[in-house]
């Protein structure tokens, strides 16, 4: 079964703010199994537009990518998250070729 992945791009305008989108995020992310492979770090844009920081987070399935966002608790983290930022996210499903 392929992965499900989110990519997300985001800026954000109030960093402490923001850690408490992050605080909220955690117990809908351990329950759906994701895992980081990328959060925030050094990056380059080689070519297009970028935001300030990125991240993709994996999940067992696409259908628990799916479900952790469409979950009351991942929601409510996200209403914190709008306030606070502007994200571009994509939920994706891996390859499984």
């Amino acid at each position: 079964m392929a992965k499900g992945y989110w990519i997300g791009r985001v800026d954000v305008d109030d960093v402490e703010r923001y850690k408490d989108y992050v605080a909220a995020n955690a117990a809908p992310f351990t329950e759906h199994g994701a895992r980081f492979l990328v959060r925030g770090g050094t990056f380059n844009t080689v070519e297009g537009q970028s935001r300030s920081r990125n991240v993709v987070i994996e999940f067992p399935s696409y259908q628990a990518a799916r479900a952790c966002y469409d979950s009351a608790e991942y929601q409510t983290a996200k209403a914190i998250r709008d306030e606070v930022s502007t994200c571009d996210l994509v939920i994706i499903e891996g390859y499984d070729g």
